[in-house]
């Protein structure tokens, strides 16, 4: 079995460099599909020690690690980038439709993909372009081609320096950016798979208060991962 991202130029994978545990889920996800081609590599994320401006610890450090592989993938001249997040999980159905759907992305003149997002169906099946001012959450699978990736990286970096409020696009969520600048820039065409290729992964938070009281009482933190794997499980059937 092949990897079904071997087309782009640079793969990268963020996880928190103390989070052991989501690179070792990670790297099974990707074991599922193909394994770790030589196209792919983790970037060793940092947790902030303050929000700044930004709405939360968690929505800048999630900003700042999308923007550095942004500028690192430019400046190496990349033409091809896809960013993969390490609580994704591939849906069963995904990991079917995935190889095909990006071959047919890659006859496509794309600038972002989305292979993994909250959005409506509404009828949409397979790839679909979508509308520049239509809000996509989530970034867990998100890719990058082209001028856009450098236009990206001016962007991102211009919003980080403004204050949060700023009529001009202050710090925000970066899928909040993304879907800004989609809008901005309407000549960046973006497709979305449909139904979504991969889910987010249910652990425990790296920046807020667990929901999950188990996770609040050591001795019964390892109850709370086998209820969460067989959760995961679930949700990928």
């Amino acid at each position: 079995m092949t990897s079904p991202f071997q087309g782009f130029d640079e793969v990268r994978i963020i996880n928190l460099v103390d989070r052991q545990d989501r690179r070792r889920e990670i790297t099974d996800q990707l074991n599922s599909v193909g394994g770790i081609a030589s196209n792919i590599s983790f970037f060793d994320a940092q947790r902030p020690g303050s929000p700044g401006e930004f709405p939360s610890i968690g929505a800048r450090g999630c900003f700042e690690s999308h923007f550095s592989i942004l500028r690192e993938a430019g400046d190496r001249g990349s033409q091809t980038l896809l960013v993969l997040e390490d609580d994704l999980d591939f849906t069963r159905d995904g990991r079917l439709r995935m190889e095909p759907l990006l071959d047919e992305l890659a006859g496509q003149d794309w600038s972002l993909f989305y292979g993994a997002h909250v959005m409506p169906m509404d009828g949409r099946q397979g790839l679909v372009r979508i509308a520049t001012d239509e809000p996509v959450m989530t970034t867990s699978f998100v890719a990058f081609r082209g001028k856009a990736i450098g236009e990206l990286v001016t962007f991102l970096e211009a919003m980080s320096k403004r204050q949060a409020g700023s009529p001009d696009w202050g710090p925000m969520h970066v899928d909040g950016a993304y879907t800004v600048f989609r809008r901005l820039n309407p000549q960046h065409s973006t497709f979305a798979a449909f139904p979504s290729l991969g889910r987010q992964r249910s652990s425990p938070s790296d920046v807020a208060e667990s929901r999950m009281i188990l996770d609040q009482w050591a001795g019964a933190r390892q109850i709370a991962s086998l209820l969460r794997g067989g959760y995961n499980w679930m949700k990928r059937q």
